[in-house]
């Protein structure tokens, strides 16, 4: 039987922490991969990983896949306004399968933050809490990849456009949150925790330097105000809804709530969280 699984485990981050795993020493079959579609899976399998199939949205598919594993990574989804009820039946049935510790990722800041995305994560924590299993909850603060992404579109209109005043974000790599994960899941520890993941933090006028330096190409960051900036991605096709819920989420940053001084997620991981310069070289190569 596998000793850790990963739910969502042909996602982005799922793959990243497998990857680390396998590369940290871990069997390749003491690691089970829950997923969706197993074909997505077909090279984990290639290395050795156990498949199992299930989905968040039938609960009758999770006991199986999470039966005899002693440590579990719950990868929250990806589907607002139904996280809290997947997210249940994944503890439940960990609860049921007597999984030794549930590692869950969460948001930065997740019980006092006003971000739009974590009503969902601050309920999952609770229902974390109030299972009786040992827990511990990566509170992940935004990944670098939210702005390395969208390279080309800074390139393209030597712009960054933001509604975030001038504040900081502690944003961090995929990869440096998978290494929390990987920790989190591997390590000796008594009792539950929560642990607060940020990396160094910058501005978006930081931002705009950094890739100018690296690749360049001028670009600057424009900082406008939430509405301001709503109706700019308006403008660029975005639908009101989603234009709003970008700005709130600039406003998020704006008040503070996604910079922290915590070095959690460097101690964790055992040394410095990957600088923005070399994310920005990455992206660029």
């Amino acid at each position: 039987m596998p000793t850790y699984a990963v739910t969502g485990a042909t996602g982005r981050l799922g793959r990243l922490v497998i990857g680390q795993l396998l590369d940290t020493g871990v069997p390749a079959a003491d690691i089970a991969a829950i997923v969706r579609s197993p074909e997505k899976a077909a090279d984990l399998a290639a290395r050795g990983v156990e498949i199992r199939k299930a989905t968040y949205d039938d609960p009758s598919t999770l006991p199986g896949a999470v039966a005899g594993v002693r440590r579990l990574l719950l990868i929250s989804g990806d589907t607002p306004g139904q996280r809290v009820a997947q997210h249940t039946a994944v503890i439940e049935a960990a609860k049921l399968a007597g999984v030794e510790r549930l590692v869950y990722t969460s948001i930065l800041k997740a019980d006092t933050t006003t971000n739009p995305l974590a009503p969902e994560h601050k309920a999952t924590e609770e229902v974390l809490a109030a299972s009786g299993l040992t827990y511990t909850v990566l509170r992940n603060g935004w990944y670098t990849e939210n702005y390395t992404d969208q390279l080309p579109q800074y390139l393209g209109s030597g712009t960054i456009l933001g509604a975030t005043g001038g504040s900081k974000v502690s944003a961090a790599t995929r990869a440096d949150y998978a290494a929390a994960a990987v920790a989190a899941l591997t390590r000796e520890e008594d009792g539950n925790a929560v642990y607060e993941l940020g990396g160094t933090a910058f501005t978006f006028d930081e931002l705009a330097e950094t890739v100018t330096e690296v690749t360049g190409t001028t670009v600057v960051h424009r900082d406008l105000s939430a509405a301001e900036l709503a109706s700019a991605l308006e403008n660029v096709g975005l639908d009101a809804g989603t234009a709003g819920f970008v700005a709130a989420l600039d406003h998020s940053i704006a008040i503070g709530e996604l910079a922290t001084d915590s070095d959690d997620l460097s101690r964790l991981i055992g040394r410095p969280t990957t600088p923005l310069r070399d994310a920005v070289r990455a992206a660029r190569a």
